[in-house]
């Protein structure tokens, strides 16, 4: 029913979007499962695009509310959303049916992120003895250090490390490019591991130009992927005997927890994480609501506080 649209669409998000294949994977499988229930609940009443209206996309969400969570509803609504803009702007469908649909309400909580000390012990409890031990070091060192996604991660090539400047260039949603500071210790882990992979790396990927080339490799000499670098995580969290559960990316939250509890400017820390918009930087504050207290004690006159 709506398969040629779902093939527009994704090309739109694709080509004129550049959207990461994560993001293009997350809204095909949420149209098809739309398009699915169109023509399993709906065939009846639905036989182009342009018949589906509010009602309809009401009850897929009715169907979603039985056996999905608020969180997972509203991206699959979101989806959705995103779909028919495309289609309205398009002109292939007279209205926008989902313009006007409300999201579900999500409980909104804190990221999950390392105290200062939790991190440094972290960090020091990876070895870097052998080659895979110095990758796994050097990747965690960058991670903390700069506050980079996993996905631009493993994104990285030869070409992207400017370390005698301490800088990498990484490639963020949209394939847009910016430049992030990396300190002095990460960028040692670096050095120490592409110099132990050196060899390998010459092996496997002798035809390409260093601006092509990955940094991070796996066991088999390719690019690591990005359900490694969770694993990597997990392995080491577990040999340091962190009580909590620690992701890729809460490492990234730690990163800029630390840096806003250090004073510094949210809008640069904005442009470090390679945010939009400025309110997706601004849930850090809630991280730091403790420390916002202890200097609203100290310093107005009327908290009450000596």
């Amino acid at each position: 029913m709506l398969e040629k649209h779902i093939r527009r669409f994704e090309s739109y998000l694709r080509v004129e979007k550049n959207s990461s294949e994560h993001t293009c994977r997350n809204y095909l499988h949420d149209l098809k499962e739309f398009n699915l229930f169109l023509s399993d609940a709906m065939s009846d009443n639905i036989s182009s695009v342009a018949d589906v209206g509010s009602a309809e996309i009401r009850a897929y969400l009715a169907v979603l509310a039985k056996r999905n969570r608020k969180s997972t509803q509203a991206r699959k609504l979101s989806s959705l959303k995103a779909f028919f803009r495309f289609l309205f702007r398009e002109k292939t469908v007279p209205v926008d049916p989902a313009q006007d649909i409300a999201s579900p309400r999500c409980e909104k909580h804190l990221p999950r992120h390392l105290t200062v000390d939790e991190a440094f012990a972290f960090l020091d409890s990876i070895p870097e003895g052998t080659l895979l031990e110095s990758r796994d070091k050097a990747m965690i060192e960058l991670f903390y250090s700069a506050g980079i996604r996993v996905s631009e991660l493993v994104g990285l090539n030869l070409g992207s490390l400017e370390l005698k400047s301490g800088l990498v260039r990484v490639f963020g949603k949209g394939q847009k490019e910016r430049m992030v500071p990396v300190g002095e210790q990460a960028v040692a882990s670096l050095e120490k591991y592409l110099g132990k992979s050196r060899l390998v790396r010459k092996k496997r990927h002798a035809d390409l130009p260093d601006p092509v080339t990955p940094v991070f490799l796996n066991n088999r000499g390719r690019r690591i992927t990005a359900r490694s670098v969770a694993r990597i995580v997990d392995k080491y969290v577990l040999r340091c005997g962190l009580q909590k559960k620690i992701s890729p990316h809460a490492i990234r939250h730690s990163f800029a927890t630390h840096m806003l509890n250090a004073g510094a400017d949210l809008r640069a820390i904005q442009e470090l994480l390679g945010h939009v918009s400025l309110s997706t930087t601004q849930r850090y504050t809630h991280v730091s609501i403790d420390q916002l207290t202890a200097v609203y004690d100290k310093a107005h006159p009327r908290s009450g506080k000596p």
